[in-house]
């Protein structure tokens, strides 16, 4: 039995991009400004979206296919993450050898399927954005980082994946900071610059899809056997309907769903002159996670940028204000000062932040919601790799495909209700202070 839907939360400003900022001029924009008639319509322009519209349009070359965006591809939140295309499990169980080993490795080929995939098409097609297969290192500060690092490094081994220690002196030769007194490197991560891959998968998509930007769905009622989208402007009749939001799917009050939207914040620094990257030295590239999950990732780029991601704050309404953007590049800037004490005069030049979509149980909604409507939301902070494969097995699984990794995604737990607000609120943002708190010097 279907249902309508309305759409009440979409993309805010939220700092300034650097990944997008960066980039050259945008194409020009098309917007939805008239009534249209398609065979599917794909909701939302990230990385999910993308691999859906994308695969549907491979599986099924002669329907028409729209994607709709409400900003720009590339501007938020899929262009806004680290750019990590991570492999593996962040937090691998060390309970039930038999049970975390099989869940693991699941976990590890749904990702790698959907790395994979967006490899597939970089290549393809040369998409210009800084694809690197250069694994990523999970560095610690202090005794406690390391016990963590060896306790992830005892749940790699059992599950058969690669990993290289290294001491103070070998990463410090990778990062050029004396900072970190060791780390675990793991080579199956890919990186991105996050924003130019958007709009390359966005602009290399199968001539079936068309592309509607800055066009947000206000709501999407049934009509027969088609779903009618309306919009600011006009108004789209389709036979299906795939939902692709993310966080922006995220509800609370009567019927909640438990998807929780935790915004997150990056700084970027100004690319440094030749005289400050000679007294950094180490690598030109490279990219590095905390040993605690809550403690700061770091990215050096190939254009002598550096990147800093810290900070979280539960903001159910996907809005920041100035005074979350000034704490954040405080913190950016206490952070990058600790590491990079050699780079005191390299200021950073674009700060901004962008929502995480979490559950409490880790799961995610998945597969046909209604008649005529699918739906891929959910990523728990795996963005990248899951949202590109949940984008393709979606489409798969909407056309009647199935596989054993369409029916991992079907038997995943729907994400557990939260308690009703204000509760849900001061539950959350108190856990997230307790947990900034005990990363201590890894922030």
């Amino acid at each position: 039995m279907a249902s309508n839907l309305e759409f009440v939360r979409f993309p805010a400003p939220d700092g300034v991009n650097g990944w997008w900022e960066t980039l050259p001029p945008p194409p020009a924009v098309t917007t939805l400004s008239s009534e249209l008639r398609y065979d599917w319509v794909v909701v939302g322009g990230g990385i999910t979206g993308l691999c859906a519209a994308r695969r549907l349009a491979e599986l099924a070359p002669d329907a028409t296919i729209a994607l709709v965006e409400a900003d720009r591809i590339g501007r938020t939140t899929a262009g806004r993450n680290s750019g990590f295309f991570v492999d593996l499990p962040h937090d691998i169980s060390s309970e039930s050898y038999s049970r975390s080993v099989e869940a693991d490795k699941a976990d590890v080929r749904l990702q790698r399927h959907g790395i994979d995939y967006v490899r597939a098409a970089v290549k393809q097609h040369n998409i210009d954005c800084d694809w690197r297969d250069d694994g990523k290192f999970h560095a610690s500060v202090n005794k406690k980082g390391h016990a963590a690092l060896a306790h992830f490094a005892e749940g790699l081994a059992r599950i058969d994946e690669a990993c290289e220690w290294l001491d103070e002196a070998a990463i410090a030769k990778v990062t050029g900071t004396s900072f970190y007194q060791g780390a675990l490197f793991t080579p199956g991560c890919s990186t991105v610059q996050p924003a130019a891959l958007m709009r390359g998968l966005a602009a290399t998509l199968p001539e079936n899809v068309k592309i509607f930007e800055l066009s947000a769905v206000k709501g999407i009622e049934d009509q027969g056997p088609n779903k009618v989208l309306s919009f600011a402007s006009g108004k789209i009749v389709a036979k299906r309907v795939m939902l692709c939001t993310n966080a922006y799917a995220a509800t609370f009050g009567g019927h909640p769903n438990g998807l929780l939207p935790v915004y997150t914040f990056a700084s970027m620094t100004r690319a440094m002159n030749p005289e400050e990257v000679q007294r950094l030295g180490g690598t030109q590239s490279w990219a590095l996670i905390p040993a605690d999950p809550m403690g700061s990732t770091v990215r050096r780029l190939i254009n002598d940028r550096i990147c800093v991601r810290n900070h979280f704050a539960f903001r159910p309404n996907l809005e920041v204000s100035a005074a979350d953007l000034a704490k954040a590049k405080s913190l950016h800037q206490r952070s990058f000062d600790r590491r990079f004490p050699m780079l005191k005069d390299v200021e950073l030049e674009y700060t901004w932040g962008g929502p995480l979509c979490l559950s409490v149980n880790n799961g995610a909604l998945f597969g046909r919601r209604d008649d005529g409507v699918f739906e891929a939301v959910g990523c728990n902070g795996l963005g990248l790799s899951r949202g590109s494969a949940s984008g393709k097995l979606i489409a798969e699984y909407a056309l009647g495909q199935d596989n054993e990794l369409i029916r991992q995604l079907l038997n995943q737990p729907h994400p557990r209700s939260l308690p009703v607000r204000p509760i849900a609120d001061v539950a959350v943002s108190a856990a997230i202070w307790v947990k900034e708190f005990s990363a201590g010097a890894e922030l």
